[in-house]
């Protein structure tokens, strides 16, 4: 009996010694060695979550009690995987881990980082309530000031969720399979002190395991104790039923060609369009034809009584319906962007206090837990301090973020600054741990 559970046993053994690493320094053994694990763990519960809810659908992730427990699940990871791999990152900065050879080790990890922060930021777009109406709103204008607007519409539910759910994670998981390659074939870095004594030890594989299984459990009792805020989404339908005013002067203003979206500062796709003819004229005509009482060019009945109608249409549904059917493929670009010229949004963002003025997109909701975006802070600083009266402020925040960006990956072959951590004498406390 025993030989045969040997037999059954070995090559499981076998194959977790080719892809474990096996012997570490005795400092390997440490809290501070087992971050890049406990990012895999995290990447791993938001890969299964993530392909939970996208099966699941919106709706049951919005409502259902086992969907709000998914979509917690889901964001508490997110909040655990950033930390983590922020505190990662400082421990191999901190032990000058990052120098030859394993300089490759570092940049793709940078890369992985900043995807990573795009990951969360995306998903933050397409959870379906009001937060992500504004976040997607905000992203937008930070994406067009980055000269990146065309290829990036954070309007567009289909393309986010392609980025969100296909390309960043595959992304990730191939530059995380050849980081951790390149991890095992060199080994944990040795002390860049050479008179720092150390040993060679057995890699502690149980413990390593425990505390991934215990990261699961904190983030479960997380997402139970402090659910994933929700706030009820704004619809162009909401609008017109409470302030039907509101709606015909939007309306108006969209067919005198004045509104915010007609007079985009950063005008490109998919922005450039005709908002007489998006949201006034095309709308009535489509409503006329479905009455069977069509009518176009010099038939048009006054401005006034077409903006009546469509109020109409609007308390009923129908209009934003009818936006979002004119273009599919870029849903809700045109249904989001006349929300953003009623003005709604801003108020009602207002009162939550997660405008961009509030140092908005790091926190969810007033008072409400787990906070949002607090990684967003490096932005939220620039846009107070260095950039609070540029009018230019969503593009240069994007060179400056950028700028940052490089030096963080290629902080290997910066002279001086490769040196900073052995200055700071962050490492011997990292060491002894």
């Amino acid at each position: 009996m025993e030989t045969q559970t040997k037999a059954k046993t070995g090559p499981l053994k076998a194959i977790g010694e080719k892809m474990m690493i096996m012997k570490v320094p005795s400092y390997g053994n440490s809290i501070f060695y087992s971050l890049g694990f406990l990012g895999i763990t995290c990447f791993a519960i938001l890969l299964a979550s993530g392909l939970v809810m996208v099966f699941m659908g919106p709706a049951w992730w919005l409502a259902n009690p086992a969907g709000i427990f998914f979509r917690s699940i889901h964001l508490w990871t997110a909040q655990a995987f950033v930390l983590i791999i922020i505190l990662h990152a400082l421990v191999v900065f901190s032990t000058s881990a990052f120098k030859p050879p394993r300089r490759l080790t570092w940049i793709l990890g940078s890369i992985m980082f900043f995807l990573m922060l795009l990951e969360a930021e995306f998903g933050f777009y397409l959870r379906g309530d009001f937060s992500s109406q504004y976040r997607a709103l905000q992203g937008a204008d930070f994406w067009n000031g980055a000269f990146l607007g065309n290829i990036i519409n954070t309007l567009n539910n289909a393309e986010i969720y392609g980025i969100h759910i296909v390309l960043i994670p595959a992304v990730i998981f191939a530059l995380l399979i050849l980081h951790y390659m390149l991890v095992k074939i060199r080994g944990i870095a040795a002390p860049y002190k050479k008179d720092f004594k150390y040993k060679t030890v057995a890699a502690n594989h149980k413990r390593l395991f425990l505390r991934g299984a215990a990261l699961a459990a904190l983030i479960i009792i997380l997402a139970v104790v402090f659910p994933s805020p929700l706030v009820t989404p704004v619809n162009i339908q909401k609008i017109a039923g409470e302030n039907p005013e509101l709606m015909a002067k939007t309306l108006e203003s969209e067919y005198n060609r004045d509104s915010d979206t007609a007079t985009y500062f950063d005008s490109i796709d998919p922005y450039k369009f005709d908002t007489r003819q998006i949201y006034v004229l095309r709308p009535y005509e489509t409503y006329e034809q479905n009455i069977g009482n069509a009518a176009s060019g010099a038939h048009l009945p006054p401005v006034p009584q077409i903006i009546s109608t469509l109020v109409g249409t609007a308390k009923s549904g129908l209009y934003e319906s009818m936006l979002n059917n004119f273009n599919p493929g870029i849903n809700p670009t045109y249904a989001l962007r006349f929300l953003s010229d009623t003005g709604v949004m801003d108020d009602e963002a207002a009162s939550l206090h997660i405008t961009t003025e509030q140092w908005g997109m790091m926190r969810e909701e007033s008072g409400k837990i787990p906070p949002g975006a607090w990684w967003l802070a490096p932005l939220g600083i620039l846009d107070h301090t260095i950039l609070a009266n540029d009018n230019n402020g969503d593009r240069d925040g994007a060179i400056i973020l950028a700028l940052i960006m490089m030096l963080f990956i290629f902080l290997p072959y910066i002279p001086y600054a490769n040196r900073i951590p052995e200055k700071l004498h962050l490492a011997e406390f990292i060491w002894k741990m």
